[in-house]
């Protein structure tokens, strides 16, 4: 049997051989103190001067074997800088691939000074020199990964890379922080599974690398080239690319190179639906495929105009607009019960309740409550009749083909003149209709701007056009509208700042600095106040590229400007959480003079903890308990623009305590974040809210601030005919960049009305939509693993039938009750004669038709005609019959329901849906979520298809506000209503 080795008690005489001349010797002893300088580097490290002295004789062949004992012993000591550079010093001993504390802890220190000198390098410019020593260790821990990583998988767990579990992960973390684009692209290239690695990285770079520049250049077509094999990975990232034209040919290649494969199963619709601007003209700009290669074949030519579809937005719009027309299911009863609540005198509710409509209306191409309610509308006058006329512009919004047709009645033509209200509307309700895809309507509203001189209409072609123009930096649309900047009319002004930065929106161009020269020259606030707007505006997205800006506007002394300096940080950062940004925001809100800049840099704190929104309610929870109510105001909007649409528990909490607040505007503010927050959550969860809300609408001592709140609250728990959410990103994950401008520029509705109308921008519907190879939608069952209940519609609302009314009592004269003793008498006598009558008499009744009738007739009394009679008392039959089915339905729900695409999905329904096992249809994009737009695969080819019916939503507009087609969708909506009417009479001869 083999004896044990024994451990050495002391390394007091390996020590003593490290003096000796005999290089054998010394070796001898490197060799064995490296063993134990573990246990022992408390007695080596009195030797150190001479472990030292050996690295540094150049002419002593074991060098860098006593390096790597002294890095160990200054590793023991807490010297981790001296040890790293004795590491560096031990060359090939220095192990990257040894599992040990030690080995990590310096790989460790490794990374963190080879990124921090290579940031200085690429990001600063600064001439800094790298340890070639210190890129050796990198390059090694790199290419050790690569060979084990060829190995195979069973030779990668035992062969162990760098670190623990040093995979394709780690190794592309280390090529994004040490800025290395070029081992970037050789980790993409040789992994085994190349989308994944390549999905991967794009999320890093999202998410987690902060330089926004070296972000974008990791971001680059020819990274994503590289994987042409997999459309659907490469289309889920073409909105990430810096440049338009990169994505377009990196989505064309693909879709033309696939033999035989449809344009459809290169492209995920779903990433294109919210396309910039400037992609989208590109898209649409460019020569059709057969005029710009006329011996291409005919398929390719049908593939490649199917691909401009989707990439110019045309396709996933149209499909959009037909959802949202045929499943609208919005509430009239509670329009009409907030119009009978308020008081059409009051301007302020009055609008407010045209905005809800609209909300409620978005994108449907329904007008029927305003069509029913022309008397009531016209009450609106001057501002309030602009912005009735462009709440149309948000309730036929995607109608690119037929906007201006439907909006024709009020445009500005020649040989009429209008009301400049309706006209100014118009042109901005046609920007509303078009906005991010307005390329055919743009050289209308450009006309419209230069042919007009009146500020009300130029006004509103300035919003109009910005809408249209949105990001395309188009350089002969912002001379028009400098030209209306530089009359130095505030209505005109104003509108012409904000259009200025959706037109540059997100380029962070120079044209900031001409713009802020303006707002030091102007003496008007309002014209100040939009080129704040709009300069924040510019500065979407540009993260560090905004700072010099900041510092600019926050010095100044205008309050105003620093209000701008808050939403140009919180545009800027958008999503980031960056840690900087929010302790500008917070300091800023705690430390300026102007309760306006305090409230605007609490409320921007919502737009940088986008990506993060749980956060959120945290970091603002001591800030909603300020003495200051615009910070408690400010509080509200920020929970509520970064938890839009998440339903968040915390969110939820925060919100409904602060609707009591002692201050309007707070309660105001409180109503629409929490609004924000619900909108398309389950009933049960909003029930609660609803009430709450009815409740302070017609409450005729609410302050009208808060009852404003309250209407527009009621407007976007319904938005979009109960089929639409605030939608801040998209399916793939990256924010929806109109969603989050539509939202910045609605903040400003505090102080003009008008700017709420943005709401609209963010809106996006909650729907599943399977196309098939020929982008055409067939009718596909899912399933869905939850309650019926739990995502079903809301109940619609029925008229109160009774009221109880408080008994007051009244004082009784004595004459009085002496004649009451006298008939009292008299009744007694009667009734016992006729007992047996009256006994029978209740024995017979008919109580359905009188409860109907009163019914109807409450609904008159409030002021419908005699539809709206009909309405009602179809509303008590349909609640008799919800109420019956409920019955049903507590006695057994199913735990499982399947509905047919195209259908409503909303957010939190999505994880509950699944394709059933024996489906024809499966996503061509492998383990795509059931929601949004998806491209399917047909299994079964052979089969008959059944697609859904498909109509024209919407036609020509009428002039009193209304569309052909509102007429056809609210028919649809009614049918008990037409059900019930009386049949004509039969046919007569008529003698006179």
């Amino acid at each position: 049997m083999a004896a044990a080795a024994v451990m050495p008690s002391s390394a007091a005489g390996l020590l003593t051989l490290l003096d000796d001349e005999n290089d054998e010797l010394k070796h001898y002893a490197l060799v064995h103190l490296n063993k134990v300088v573990h246990e022992f580097w408390f007695q080596i490290a009195s030797y150190i001067g001479s472990v030292e002295a050996l690295y540094e004789d150049d002419e002593f062949q074991d060098r860098e074997l006593a390096a790597l004992i002294a890095s160990k012993v200054f590793y023991h000591l807490g010297e981790l800088d001296s040890a790293l550079t004795y590491a560096l010093g031990a060359g090939a001993h220095f192990n990257v691939d040894e599992q040990s504390e030690y080995v990590q802890t310096l790989i460790a220190r490794c990374l963190d000074q080879y990124f921090e000198l290579r940031v200085k390098q690429v990001e600063q410019k600064e001439a800094v020199d790298v340890d070639p020593r210190l890129v050796a260790v990198v390059e090694r821990m790199l290419d050790s990964h690569g060979a084990a990583a060829a190995m195979g998988g069973a030779s990668m767990a035992a062969g162990a890379a760098v670190g623990m579990a040093f995979g394709y992960e780690q190794a592309v973390g280390v090529a994004l922080e040490g800025r290395r684009l070029d081992r970037l692209e050789s980790l993409v290239a040789q992994a085994p599974d190349k989308p994944a690695v390549l999905g991967y990285a794009l999320r890093v770079c999202q998410k987690l690398v902060v330089n926004r520049d070296f972000r974008q250049q990791a971001k680059v077509a020819k990274i994503l080239n590289k994987l042409l094999s997999s459309g659907s990975e490469v289309q889920e990232q073409l909105p990430k690319l810096p440049e338009p034209a990169a994505a377009a040919a990196a989505a064309a290649e693909p879709a033309a190179a696939a033999d035989g494969a449809d344009a459809a199963d290169a492209m995920d619709t779903d990433a294109a639906a919210p396309a910039p601007a400037a992609a989208a003209a590109d898209a649409n700009g460019a020569p059709p495929a057969a005029a710009a290669a006329p011996d291409m074949a005919p398929e390719l030519v049908e593939k490649l105009s199917k691909l401009r579809d989707i990439l110019s937005g045309k396709t996933p719009i149209g499909l959009n607009l037909e959802f949202l027309y045929h499943n609208n299911k919005a509430d009239l009863q509670i329009l009409k019960n907030i119009k009978g609540a308020v008081d059409a005198r009051v301007s302020v509710a009055h609008s407010a309740t045209i905005l809800a409509n609209a909300l409620m209306h978005a994108g449907t191409s329904i007008d029927t409550f305003l069509r029913e309610n022309l008397e009531w509308l016209s009450r609106a006058t001057n501002w309030a009749k602009f912005s009735a006329t462009a709440g149309l512009g948000v309730i036929h919004r995607g109608q690119l083909q037929q906007g201006k047709a439907l909006m024709a009645p009020y445009l500005p033509r020649e040989g009429h003149t209008g009301s400049p209200y309706s006209e100014g509307g118009a042109l901005y309700a046609l920007g509303l209709i078009t906005a991010n895809h307005g390329a055919g309507t743009q050289p209308f509203l450009t006309e419209g701007l230069r042919s007009s001189s009146n500020p009300i209409i130029q006004h509103g072609a300035c919003l109009g056009l910005g809408l249209a123009a949105l990001g395309t930096n188009d350089e002969e649309v912002f001379e028009d509208l400098k030209n209306v900047l530089y009359t130095d009319d505030a209505v005109a002004g104003e509108a012409a700042g904000i259009a200025m930065g959706l037109l540059c929106c997100g380029s962070g161009s120079d044209k900031a600095q001409e713009m802020l020269a303006y707002a030091h020259d102007t003496q008007h606030e309002k014209i100040i106040r939009g080129l704040a707007m709009g300069l924040a505006l510019i500065s979407y997205g540009i993260e560090e590229a905004a700072d010099t800006l900041v510092e600019q506007m926050a010095r100044e002394q205008d309050p105003i400007l620093r209000y701008g300096a808050m939403y140009v940080i919180g545009l800027a950062y958008r999503g980031t959480g960056n840690n900087g940004a929010v302790q500008r925001l917070l300091h800023y809100a705690v430390s300026d003079v102007s309760d306006d800049v305090r409230r605007a840099a609490v409320l921007c704190l919502g737009f940088v903890l986008m990506g993060a929104p749980e956060q959120c309610p945290k970091i603002v929870a001591l800030l909603a308990e300020s003495f200051n109510p615009h910070m408690r105001y400010g509080a509200a909007m920020a929970v509520g623009l970064a938890c839009a649409g998440t339903g968040l528990r915390e969110a939820v909490s925060l919100l409904e305590s602060m609707l009591g607040d002692g201050t309007d505007f707070v309660r105001q503010g409180a109503s629409i974040a929490l609004a924000l927050v619900l909108v398309q959550q389950p009933e049960a969860v909003v029930e609660p809210f609803r009430k709450r809300l009815a409740k302070s609408i017609s409450d005729k001592h609410e302050e009208v601030m808060a009852r404003m709140g309250s209407v527009m609250a009621a407007g976007i728990l319904d938005a979009g005919g109960r089929n639409a959410t605030v939608a801040l990103r998209s399916g793939s994950g990256y924010f929806r960049r109109t969603s989050v401008v539509g939202l910045a520029v609605f903040t400003g509705y505090w102080y003009w009305y008008p700017l709420s109308y943005f709401l609209s921008l963010g809106l996006a519907p909650t729907a599943v939509i399977g196309l098939d190879s020929q982008l055409r939608a067939p009718k596909v069952e899912l399933a869905c693993n939850a309650r019926p209940s739990l995502f079903a519609y809301p109940p619609p609302v029925t008229t109160e039938t009774s009221k109880e009314v408080a008994k007051v009592e009244k004082a009784v004269l004595s004459t009085t009750a002496k004649a009451r003793e006298r008939q009292k008498k008299k009744d007694a006598e009667k009734q016992k004669g006729d007992a047996a009558g009256k006994a029978a008499g209740m024995d017979v009744d008919e109580p359905a038709k009188p409860a109907a009738e009163s019914d109807a007739a409450t609904a008159a009394a409030a002021g419908n005609s005699s539809s709206g009679a009909k309405e009602g008392a179809a509303a008590a039959a349909g609640d008799d019959k919800a109420e019956g089915a409920a019955a049903a339905g507590k006695e057994k729900e199913p735990s499982s329901f399947s509905v047919t695409a195209p259908c409503r999905v909303v957010p939190h329904q999505v994880k509950h849906m699944a394709l059933p096992q024996e489906s024809r249809w499966v996503p061509v994009k492998r383990g795509a979520p059931l929601s949004g737009i998806l491209v399917l695969r047909d299994l079964t080819p052979d089969e008959p298809v059944e697609y859904s019916s498909s109509g024209t939503a919407g036609g020509p507009a009428a002039p009193g506000a209304a569309a052909a087609a509102g007429a056809a969708g609210a028919a649809g909506q009614q049918p008990q209503q037409q059900e019930q009417e009386a049949a004509p009479p039969a046919p007569f001869e008529f003698a006179p």
